[in-house]
């Protein structure tokens, strides 16, 4: 599902589209189900352009860059703790007052993970100078963990999982909010019923263990401590440390 919405170079071919396409045809359902009046529609680059296109072809409403992206930094939504995601998150985005203040935006994301970078983004756009910031997203809220090859996140720490959208809208401090239904991302992609949505609806389709008290993916941490000398002057190895806050690291590079 997610090499569909955001994983896959958009010019991959996915069951036989590219994603671009595919991507681009979600931009059109969300526009469908979540008009907006506004003055110009920009995406979150650069995995949500496609997806911004398309919002706008089928709107009418103008596409442009609203937003510079940062090549140096990666993926903030799997960066292995919060200090990094929000590091990430601060350095990733630059605006541009010239297309966005006093214009009423759509502003286009493919997904909202934990809610970190997107509120980082509305506050950009709003010291440029949006004089409204309209969220749209080209895919439905995920509120389960993915068990199947996406490392994100634990449920807990899911913002869709604890909160209603109305509240989504708040924190991020957006004007309006709207996400695609599975509904609308069947119709985009023309899925087939066996195509698995767990992390949108719950419904695995496989027993799984869904509590974990670390990342699934961390692994304990050989810990060097002060080499005691002999009476030759050699040093004792290092030892293998207990302390939980020491020993644990995750080996996904990234995490937003």
């Amino acid at each position: 599902m997610f090499e569909h919405i955001y994983f896959a170079r958009p010019d991959s071919i996915l069951d036989g589209q590219a994603a671009w396409q595919s991507r681009s045809q979600l931009g059109v359902e969300l526009a469908r189900e979540h008009p907006a009046d506004a003055d110009v529609v920009i995406g979150v680059p650069d995995s949500a352009t496609a997806h911004a296109i398309g919002y706008s072809s089928e709107s009418g409403i103008p596409y442009s860059e609203g937003l510079v992206k940062n090549r140096y930094v990666g993926r903030t939504f799997i960066s292995p703790d919060q200090r990094l995601r929000d590091l990430g998150a601060h350095l990733k985005y630059n605006p541009m007052p010239s297309v966005l203040a006093g214009r009423r935006v759509v502003v286009v994301d493919d997904t909202i993970v934990r809610g970190t970078t997107t509120p980082r983004i509305v506050k950009l756009l709003r010291e440029a100078g949006a004089a409204e910031i309209h969220m749209r997203i080209a895919a439905p809220p995920i509120r389960h963990p993915c068990h199947f090859g996406v490392d994100m996140a634990t449920r807990q720490e899911l913002i869709a999982a604890r909160k209603s959208e109305e509240e989504i809208r708040r924190h991020l401090g957006a004007d309006s909010l709207g996400y695609l239904s599975q509904d609308g991302l069947q119709r985009a992609l023309s899925l087939g019923k066996t195509t698995c949505l767990a992390c949108f609806n719950g419904d695995y389709p496989v027993s799984v263990q869904t509590d974990f008290e670390f990342d699934t993916l961390a692994v304990p941490l050989v810990t060097a401590h002060p080499r005691p000398t002999n009476g030759n002057g050699n040093g004792a190895a290092p030892r293998r440390s207990g302390r939980s806050d020491e020993t644990m690291v995750a080996l996904a590079p990234e995490r937003r």
